[in-house]
């Protein structure tokens, strides 16, 4: 038996992955455990769970891995520190502490998480080959070309190269400061929203908005190629000398400074994130067709923090030259601890790679699982008021009867999801049909903007009859976004067609209104039987009910806060909002039944207390 851990911290989205012989064991987020958001510390819980999980302990590791290397990201920053002085000696002066005292004694960390048990080395893989090895060694695909796109590495922000095998090969690359995802990250910043975590409120709010800034962004804040290579102006951004992300040459160029974090999303917001979106989905485009032009391969495989612009993977698959696309689920820095532990297995070990059909993610089901007993348990001592189906095919009867009368359903089955997207294990659902459940869902459930859209769940042997997909079309990690069928669409009155901004948001646009976007577009993911048996047990009973067959599927969480892991996070989770139903397992618990409900003070509480978000 050869077992490697895989570690990424101290930047962004810690994470652990325990891969087993070539076989993915266990793989979570730190921030599930410790409840803090994006946590970026040393992932000792993520780790504890992965070696629990394969009852192992840190002595049975043969490698540890470590998703970059430290000491070249560390020259970087003094590179860039050097080009930019004195103007950047207040964030250098800040990020010194934390290398000096721990990035750059990464073995010693590591070490220590592992309680001085693990006696072998690390091994630190480059930071765009960990997201190349996670996009490539588990995507179905004998052979493919590889795009990796994210803020920046060590020096790295784009790559592209070619996986054969057990082999990955980077051939090119664009490198700090110029990188599509500080650009988006910049305009996050410029629109009120918090770089790392609002990037995808840019990406819901752009349909909104209108690309009229697009021009300006390819004329003054870029050069970009034909190949999708460019270079920006760094006039207009601050983030290699500064504390913010963009400078007053922006402002100038955009008419006023950034948008004031929880002030009023204006016209000008939606317009900027519409024009950003247009260009982040041009380079992409570019980038595509250029590595299928250099490499003549049929399938492509992405990650990276930019893979997880869905509506970017969406056009490059209905529009690019690639037959086949697939996407690593966790595509931010957290899969990067996934990448590594792979990248060591067959590359470094030159152990075989045997692809499989669908691919070997195993659904990105990675993370830990609770019994009916252990969740029993739980809800007795919560004094809940529950009732425990008899069978699955009781529990689905009963739930699909529930969703199809409008109710806001928490379902927690089975093991967590790896990555931030809710697969079906961690879920809020809903009935795609309604008109009232987009808003209801964001302002009472999820706490959030109301602009922010939904998304669909669909079982896959329907795709294509409600989205303009092939049949049976693959996309279970809500990774792609397409068009709502034509024919399911409402006609807009042309006074609902002169609308503009959040003001689209009163029309109903289609069968199913509470999954369909103003621009008619949807971010799909697909339920089949073999990944999600009993989610698709449920559905087919819905759609056995109602004729449709589709959900809304969103994370189980409210603003602010990760997914939920445990039971007793589920739980909080429930009675902190106006969710309808819970369900545990087998356990089912209505809202109006609880004796003891959280009221309407501590539910402000938590709104105040993540007010700056």
């Amino acid at each position: 038996m050869t077992a490697i851990l895989g570690i990424s911290a101290f930047y962004h989205d810690s994470a652990a992955a325990l891969v087993i012989d070539g076989e993915i064991v266990a793989a979570a987020q730190e921030e599930r455990f410790t409840r803090k958001k994006h946590d970026h510390d040393f992932p000792q819980q993520a780790v504890n769970y992965c070696l629990a999980e394969a009852r192992i302990g840190p002595e049975d590791l043969d490698y540890v891995g470590f998703y970059d290397k430290p000491l070249t990201k560390f020259e970087r920053l003094l590179e860039t520190y050097l080009a930019f002085a004195p103007a950047g000696y207040r964030s250098f002066r800040q990020a010194m502490p934390l290398w000096l005292k721990q990035k750059l004694h990464l073995p010693r960390e590591i070490r220590s998480g592992l309680g001085g048990r693990y006696r072998g080395n690390v091994v630190f893989t480059d930071h765009h080959e960990s997201h190349a090895a996670s996009a490539f060694f588990p995507s179905p695909f004998e052979e493919a070309a590889i795009l990796t796109l994210d803020g920046v590495g060590e020096w790295s922000t784009t790559c592209y190269g070619i996986g054969r095998g057990n082999r990955i090969e980077l051939a090119r690359e664009i490198r700090f400061p110029h990188s599509l995802g500080l650009l988006y990250s910049a305009f996050t910043y410029y629109t009120g929203f918090r770089v790392n975590s609002g990037e995808y409120k840019v990406m819901g709010l752009a349909p909104y908005g209108r690309p009229i800034y697009k021009d300006a962004i390819l004329e003054k804040l870029m050069d970009l190629k034909e190949d999708g290579s460019f270079r920006m102006d760094m006039r207009y951004f601050n983030y290699c000398q500064g504390l913010t992300m963009t400078s007053r040459k922006l402002d100038e160029l955009f008419g006023g400074p950034p948008r004031k974090a929880e002030s009023e999303v204006t016209q000008r917001e939606m317009d900027l994130a519409a024009s950003v979106q247009a260009v982040t989905e041009e380079v992409m485009l570019r980038c595509a067709r250029h590595i299928h032009h250099q490499t003549g391969m049929k399938n492509l495989v992405l990650a990276g923090g930019v893979a997880l612009n869905c509506v970017g993977n969406g056009r490059i698959l209905r529009e690019g030259p690639f037959e086949n696309l697939w996407i690593q689920p966790a595509a931010g820095d957290a899969g990067g601890a996934l990448g590594t532990a792979l990248f060591i297995w067959h590359q470094l070990l030159e152990k075989p790679r045997q692809p499989c059909a669908g691919d070997r993610q195993k659904g990105s089901f990675l993370g830990p699982a609770f019994s009916d007993d252990e969740i029993f348990e739980t809800l007795q001592r919560q004094g809940a008021v529950f009732t425990t189906a008899a069978s699955e095919d009781h529990l689905c009867e009963d739930v699909a009867s529930l969703i199809a009368r409008e109710k806001v359903v928490g379902w927690f089955q089975g093991r967590m999801e790896f990555g931030p997207r809710a697969l079906g294990a961690r879920s809020i659902l809903g009935d795609a049909r309604s008109e009232k459940m987009q808003s209801v869902m964001n302002l009472k459930i999820k706490f959030r903007e109301s602009f922010r859209p939904f998304a669909p769940i669909v079982l896959r042997e329907h795709v294509d009859e409600y989205f303009e997909m092939r049949p049976n079309e693959d996309s279970p990690y809500m990774l792609l976004v397409a068009p709502v069928r034509t024919e399911l669409r409402t006609p807009i009155a042309p006074q609902q067609q002169a609308a503009f901004g959040i003001e689209k948001l009163r029309y109903s646009r289609s069968s199913i209104p509470a999954v369909t976007h103003v621009d008619y577009s949807a971010r799909i993911q697909t339920v089949d039987p073999e990944r999600h048996p009993l989610l698709h047990k449920l559905m087919t009973r819905f759609h056995e009910r109602t004729g449709c067959p589709v959900l809304i599927n969103t994370s189980f969480n409210v603003r602010s806060e990760p997914i939920v892991c445990t039971p007793e996070d589920a739980y909080r989770c429930f009675q902190m909002t106006d969710m309808d139903v819970l369900v545990l397992g087998r356990h089912i618990l209505l809202k109006e039944e609880q004796k003891k409900q959280v009221g309407q003070d501590a539910r402000s509480r938590h709104l105040a207390q993540f007010a700056l978000d």
